[in-house]
C-alpha cells in the first residue's frame, strides 16, 4: 500500500507540476509584479521645471474634449495652440469657441487617424490632453511622452494589464507625466472626505466601497458619432467592470493606496447580462445592427480588492439597470463611517447623535471640514462647471502644479493601478472568479511615497 500511495502521489504530483506550467505560460506576461524592470527611475513625486505658461494641445474634443477647451480656455497661464481630431465639424468647433472668446486659433489637425502623430511634432507644445476613444488612449499617451510631452489622459489609463506597464516604463523612461484624469477626485464631497480621513475621524480604515452605477442605455442610439458609437460595442468584448475609475479613484487616496498601500489581490464576478438585449428589441428594428450584437458585460459587475494592510475595498460597475446614479463613496473606519448618495455620517466619537442612526445634514461637517481647495477655488469651479465644478478644478490644480514646480495629485502609477480592475476583473470572472494578482506598478516604491497631503495653493 505504501508503494501504491507514493506512486499515485508522485504521478499526481507530476500531473500538478505540469497543470502549473500550462497554467504559468497562459498567464500574460506581466501580471506579475516582477515581470517588467525599470527602464529608468520612479516618477513618484515628479517634479519638471516651472512653466510660465503652459501651452496645450488636445487629442479628441467630440464630447469631452471640448469642455476641456472650454474650461482650460478660463485659467490664467495657459495657452492652447493645437486640436487635433478626426471629425472636422467638432474641430471646428473648439476652434471657433477659442476665437469667439477672444483667443488666437489653434493649428488644427485632423486628415487622418494619425493626424495627432504631426502634431506631436511641434515644439510649442508643454502638454497634451488626450479625449478619445479607450482603444487609443495608451498609443497615443506613449507618442506623447515619447515627443517629449506630458500627457494626460481621460479614464481609463489603458485596457490591458500590458498597456499599463508600457504606460508606466515609458513615463519612467522619459521622465514626463502621465496622468489620468480622475476628476471625481476633485468633487467637493470627496475633497471633504480626503480631509476628514487625514484628521482621523473616521479612525483606523478598514473599508471602502465604490462604484459607476450610472445607467447610460441610451447611448446605444448614438450610431456614427459620439460615446455611444464606441462604447457600445465593449459590451460585447468584455465581462468585467469596463469602468472602475471613478468610485476607486477618491477610495484609493482615503486609504493611501500606492502611499503606504496598495492593491494586493482581487476576485469577481457578474450578473447575467440581460439589460442592453432587452433595449435593443425594444427601441430599434429586428434588422438593426444593435440587435445583432451579442452582449456580454453582466449588468452588474461586482468586484473585491484585498489591499496588503488587509482592507477590503468593494466596487462596482452598472451602466444598463434602470437605477439612480451611484459612485457609492463609502468609507469605514473603526470610529465610524461616511456613505454618499445620499450624503450621511455616522460616528462613534465626534458626531452630532447616536452611531446607530445617519446624519444627513452636510452643513455643519463642510464648514468645519472643506479641504482647502474647494474653500479657495470652490466657487470659482462651481461657475466654469464639469460635473459641479470637479472638472474645473482639476484642470486649475494640473495647471498650478506645472506653473509652480509641484508634483501632480496624481501620477502614472494611481491610473494604472485604477485602470488594470478592469482586465483583471474580466479574467477573474471568466474563471469562477478566481483569485487575481494587482501587479505593483511602483515596483515596491509604494512602501516610502508619502501620502497626498491636504494641500493649501
Amino acid at each position: 500500500m505504501t508503494r501504491i500511495n507514493r506512486r499515485h502521489f508522485l504521478k499526481a504530483a507530476g500531473a500538478a507540476a505540469a497543470a502549473g506550467m500550462v497554467s504559468g505560460c497562459a498567464q500574460p506576461q506581466h501580471l506579475t509584479n516582477q515581470s517588467s524592470r525599470k527602464q529608468g527611475k520612479s516618477v513618484i513625486g515628479l517634479v519638471v521645471p516651472k512653466m510660465d505658461v503652459v501651452r496645450v494641445a488636445y487629442i479628441g474634443v467630440g464630447q469631452r474634449g471640448y469642455g476641456h477647451v472650454k474650461r482650460m480656455s478660463y485659467i490664467e497661464g495657459t495657452e492652447i495652440v493645437a486640436i487635433c481630431d478626426t471629425h472636422s465639424e467638432v474641430l471646428e468647433r473648439s476652434a471657433k469657441f477659442l476665437t469667439d472668446n477672444g483667443k488666437s486659433k489653434p493649428a488644427l489637425y485632423g486628415n487622418s487617424e494619425f493626424a495627432y502623430k504631426d502634431m506631436l511634432t511641434r515644439e510649442d507644445i508643454d502638454i497634451v490632453i488626450i479625449s478619445t476613444p479607450w482603444k487609443w488612449h495608451a498609443p497615443m499617451a506613449i507618442d506623447t511622452m515619447n515627443s517629449g510631452k506630458h500627457a494626460f489622459v481621460e479614464v481609463p489609463l489603458a485596457l490591458t494589464v500590458e498597456e499599463m506597464w508600457q504606460i508606466v516604463d515609458t513615463a519612467e523612461r522619459t521622465q514626463r507625466n502621465c496622468m489620468m484624469m480622475e476628476n471625481v477626485n476633485y468633487g467637493r464631497d470627496e475633497l471633504m472626505v480626503l480631509n476628514m480621513v487625514r484628521q482621523g475621524v473616521f479612525g483606523e480604515l478598514l473599508h471602502g466601497e465604490a462604484a459607476y452605477i450610472h445607467e447610460l442605455r441610451w447611448q446605444m442610439k448614438e450610431i456614427e458619432h459620439k460615446t455611444g458609437s464606441w462604447r457600445t460595442e465593449w459590451h460585447t468584448r468584455r465581462d468585467g467592470n469596463l469602468y472602475p475609475t471613478h468610485g476607486l479613484g477618491p477610495v484609493s487616496h482615503y486609504m493611501n493606496i500606492n502611499r503606504g498601500d496598495r492593491f494586493d489581490y482581487l476576485t469577481s464576478m457578474s450578473s447575467p447580462a440581460l439589460g442592453r438585449v432587452a433595449y435593443a428589441r425594444r427601441e430599434f428594428d429586428a434588422e438593426h445592427q444593435r440587435n445583432a450584437l451579442k452582449y456580454i458585460c453582466g449588468d452588474m459587475n461586482t468586484t473585491m480588492i484585498k489591499t496588503v494592510k488587509g482592507r477590503s475595498i468593494v466596487v462596482q460597475h452598472d451602466t444598463t439597470t434602470p437605477r439612480p446614479y451611484s459612485r457609492h463613496n463609502l468609507i469605514q473606519g473603526t470610529n465610524g463611517v461616511f456613505a454618499g448618495f445620499p450624503n450621511r455620517i455616522a460616528l462613534e466619537s465626534g458626531g452630532r447623535g447616536s452611531f446607530h442612526d445617519w446624519d444627513e445634514d452636510m452643513s455643519y461637517w463642510y464648514k468645519k471640514y472643506d479641504h482647502p481647495l474647494w474653500v479657495k477655488m470652490g466657487k470659482e469651479a462651481e461657475r466654469n462647471g464639469g460635473h459641479g465644478g470637479m472638472d474645473f478644478l482639476m484642470f486649475w490644480r494640473m495647471i498650478y502644479c506645472l506653473r509652480n514646480g509641484e508634483p501632480l495629485d496624481q501620477d502614472v502609477y494611481d491610473g494604472a493601478a485604477w485602470s488594470v480592475i478592469s482586465p483583471l476583473s474580466a479574467q477573474s470572472v471568466a474563471n469562477r472568479s478566481e483569485s487575481l494578482e494587482i501587479p505593483d506598478f511602483t515596483r515596491g516604491d509604494w512602501l516610502s511615497a508619502e501620502p497626498l497631503g491636504i494641500v493649501e495653493s
